[in-house]
């Protein structure tokens, strides 16, 4: 008879190789959150050496990553407090910090105390921004409550990219303040995390994102700064057409 201890059957205890790949599995959305911090920190340390057209792209690499780290930990079942708290942290550095520094060592240096206050206004955003997102709870997983930091950082990261010799001062300044006004407003954006690339039909998706990757390599500096912008702008856009939506079915008195 076997005893219960060498069971290997699914209900038995797991064996050393088991474990080893389970802890490998959840170490993997881990390191695609370190990934996006490094990327954070590769774009403060080029802003500093005044090579911006190669520190703005680091924001954008550091959003595909953060993407990614949530979408492999819901996907291998390996989320965890531990990875939650990981990625804000990561994300107030490559979504608060790093924007800030280069915009600073862009334009807003130009500004003088203005553009030194306006730089951390933009972070302190970005920290509250991450802080409300942490304790929501009941919200709807299709929305956004405020611009969410990685699309608020594209902002400046593709101005900076697209205008790599710089901008007046004060037209600078607007491009900081009003994605970090947006972060910490009610404004609501749509989630693209109920997307399920496991569907029959996903191969749709697969190849919009196809298209968009190929819209990208060809001309880098003009799309990243339109996505960047349209989707600042697609809360304002939709508030707009479901207000005229409910004027228009909403019955007029006799």
């Amino acid at each position: 008879m076997v005893s219960h201890n060498q069971s290997s059957g699914p209900a038995g205890p797991r064996t050393p190789e088991r474990r080893g790949f389970r802890h490998g599995v959840s170490l993997l959305p881990s390191l695609f959150t370190l990934a996006n911090l490094f990327c954070g920190w590769a774009c403060v340390v080029y802003a500093m050496r005044g090579d911006l057209s190669t520190a703005a792209p680091f924001v954008g690499f550091a959003v595909i990553l953060d993407m990614l780290d949530g979408r492999i930990a819901r996907m291998t079942g390996t989320a965890s407090a531990f990875g939650v708290q990981l990625d804000s942290l990561a994300d107030l550095i490559s979504f608060g910090m790093a924007p800030a520094v280069l915009a600073f060592q862009w334009a807003l240096n130009d500004a003088g105390r203005v553009g030194w206050a306006v730089g951390f206004l933009y972070v302190t955003a970005a920290a509250l921004r991450l802080a409300r997102f942490n304790i929501q709870t009941h919200v709807d997983k299709r929305y956004f409550v405020g611009l969410p930091s990685p699309s608020a950082a594209a902002v400046p990261a593709s101005t900076v990219f697209f205008f790599p010799e710089g901008l007046p001062a004060w037209t600078a300044v607007a491009v900081v303040i009003i994605p970090a006004l947006l972060m910490v407003s009610t404004m609501k954006y749509r989630s693209f995390k109920s997307v399920d690339l496991g569907e029959k039909r996903s191969y749709r998706g697969l190849i919009a994102m196809a298209a968009v990757f190929a819209a990208i390599a060809a001309r880098p500096h003009e799309v990243l700064i339109t996505m960047a912008y349209t989707y600042m702008a697609s809360a304002f856009v939709e508030a707009t057409i479901t207000r005229m939506r409910g004027a228009r079915s909403t019955p007029t008195a006799s």
